[in-house]
């Protein structure tokens, strides 16, 4: 029996002898045949074999191969996560490494593989395969080169453009070397729309690519004498952009503005059309230290905006006391018509004195914004900005009804002193925008003052340029008995025959008349000017013989005051009488028996 029973076993272990070693000889026979580079690594991280193709992608016989670090050859030791994650594998405790390397070919050209390493599975040591990727790697350069550079100039685009600039910010580019400062020329052309109307988009398109390899020539002339040549981007439409990473101060962008506006000077020649062009350019430099791409971006698109209203064709640096004032205007902007509902409004009356007999007769409303950050502001501060967002129309009306209601106010309470009118300033957009007649006629009768103790002001190139509603408005006010008075008189270009037809009762001389007036002490830096005061005298007189009185601003010393009293002039308004004062002061000045001039 045990004969029988032991008789098979040495035929059955020949047979599975004979499938392994013929199992093994497949293996071999595969391995060395597969088109993908492959190698049997043992736990120490030795080669103990490699194919064909491993040998052709590193450039060597495969047989040198064996015995050698695994790591090296493919270099799994550059950084240490891969170098990590491949010891453990060689150890069993992770299942599959897989990672991108750039390998140096004998030759001399680089080659990209995706390494991979995994177990065999049952058996010691792992399998090593390395794939050539280098087609695919440079696909996706070529398409991250078209994904990032602009078609019609080939400059780096927007997206290119923030990427490196965002590193370039990056602490770690500039802290271990370098200027730690960052510079920005953002230009934008003059007039290139009207190029692309008028030629056609094509025609704009070849002008765009001649600015950018002019751009490009002015950066690498640049880059000579730095370590770093600018990068020129564009950045959409007609604006591109230099990028300076390491800047070495202000001077160095000014100097790169400047090539940049010579450079463009010479006409360009785009198949027979012969362009020229300018440009403007918002320059910055600053520490990169606390800058953000953003904040640049802003800062650099405010200048621009600068350069282009400073008269364009130039570069203007950033100013930080300018974009203050320019945050400060937004800032005032965005708050304006709250602060009308919050009652942050007040008026001021400054007063109007008759020359001949000094006694007061009337008082100008000047509307004060009491800010509850920036402080008492005055209009030129607020004015400009009520007219362009249109709430000048409802705080218009706030001091139309707060004037009129003083007005009567201190009338009852001096019933035994003449009653004196208060003037309000109006502006255009008030006339257009509102029923101005309407608005004056319900004032009067709500608050009970008289229509000729209100005088309205309007700028002299606002009434003289009044046609058709306006016009019409200023002659239904002043039907009603409301005085119409043109304010800074003698600063526009005045047609007088077309004066006389206007409903105007009063012309308000500008202060720039009065200060350059003849006066025995001049103030420092004012220059007597003899042909002021024929000036005045002319425009007096021309105004009397219409039937107008004539007010002077501005009056700061007794002289002016003399020469305008002999002169003829009716009232006057300045310094010399009070500055601005509250309703209170006013309120005083009608409680004296005589009116004190030169009291403040």
């Amino acid at each position: 029996m045990s004969g029988t029973s032991e008789g098979p076993t040495p035929a059955a272990d020949l047979d599975r002898s004979a499938v392994t070693d013929s199992d093994h000889t497949t293996y071999h026979r595969v391995f060395g045949a597969a088109p993908i580079a492959m190698a049997v690594v043992d736990r120490a991280g030795l080669v103990t074999g490699a194919n064909a193709a491993f040998g052709e992608l590193l450039g060597a016989d495969p047989d040198t191969l064996t015995g050698r670090v695994a790591a090296d050859l493919v270099d799994l030791a550059s950084d240490a996560r891969s170098w990590h994650a491949y010891r453990e594998v060689l150890r069993g405790r992770q299942a599959k490494l897989r990672c991108t390397r750039r390998l140096k070919h004998p030759e001399g050209h680089s080659v990209w593989v995706q390494v991979t390493v995994s177990p065999l599975g049952g058996e010691p040591g792992v399998l090593l395969s390395v794939a050539d990727i280098s087609a695919r790697r440079e696909l996706q350069a070529r398409l991250r080169h078209l994904q990032m550079h602009d078609p019609v100039t080939r400059l780096p685009n927007r997206t290119l453009f923030f990427e490196r600039l965002t590193v370039a910010l990056e602490a770690e580019s500039y802290e271990q070397s370098g200027t730690g400062r960052i510079g920005l020329c953002y230009l934008d052309l003059d007039g290139f729309k009207a190029v692309n109307d008028t030629l056609g988009h094509r025609v704009g398109d070849r002008l765009l690519a001649a600015v950018a390899e002019r751009l490009t020539r002015v950066a690498d002339e640049a880059g000579y004498a730095r370590a770093v040549t600018p990068l020129v981007a564009r950045l959409g439409g007609d604006e591109f952009a230099l990028l300076v990473e390491d800047s070495t101060g202000t001077e160095q962008l000014a100097d790169l503005a400047e090539s940049v506006l010579k450079a463009l000077e010479e006409p360009f020649d785009l198949a027979g059309q012969r362009l020229s062009l300018t440009a403007s350019i918002g320059v910055v430099e600053r520490h990169a230290t606390g800058t953000t791409a953003t904040g640049l971006m802003q800062a650099a698109d405010t200048t621009l905006y600068w350069a282009k209203a400073d008269g364009k064709g130039r570069w203007t640096l950033f100013d930080p006391e300018r974009n203050a004032h320019r945050m400060t205007r937004q800032a005032l902007s965005s708050t304006l018509r709250p602060a009308i509902d919050r009652g942050e409004f007040a008026l001021e009356y400054q007063p109007l004195v008759g020359m001949e007999d000094g006694r007061l007769s009337g008082v100008e409303a000047l509307i004060r914004w009491n800010h509850p950050q920036f402080g008492t502001l005055t209009p030129n501060r607020f004015i400009g900005l009520a007219e362009e967002d249109g709430s000048i129309v409802q705080l218009g009306r706030w001091a139309l009804v707060t004037a009129c209601r003083q007005a009567r106010r201190w009338q009852l309470d001096h019933p035994t002193e003449p009653p004196i009118f208060v003037s309000v300033n109006v502006a255009v957009r008030q006339v257009w925008d509102s029923d101005l007649v309407a608005d004056v006629a319900e004032v009067l009768a709500e608050t009970g003052l008289a229509p000729h103790l209100l005088q309205l002001e309007l700028t002299e190139s606002a009434v003289m340029g009044s046609a058709g509603r306006p016009l019409q408005a200023l002659q239904a006010l002043s039907d009603m008995g409301v005085r119409i008075a043109i304010d800074d008189f003698g600063t526009g270009y005045s047609n007088l025959a077309y004066l006389s037809r206007l409903p105007v009762k009063v012309l308000k001389l500008d202060g720039s008349f009065v200060r350059g007036f003849q006066y025995e002490e001049a103030p420092k830096g004012v220059p007597p000017n003899p042909a002021d005061e024929v000036i005045v005298e002319a425009m007096i007189q021309l105004a009397h013989r219409l039937g107008l009185t004539v007010t002077a601003e501005c009056v700061e010393t007794s002289a002016q005051a003399t020469r305008l009293r002999r002169i003829g002039c009716d009232t006057g308004q300045g310094w010399l009488y009070s500055r601005p004062v509250p309703p209170d002061r006013i309120s005083e000045l009608l409680g004296e028996q005589t009116y004190a001039v030169g009291k403040p």
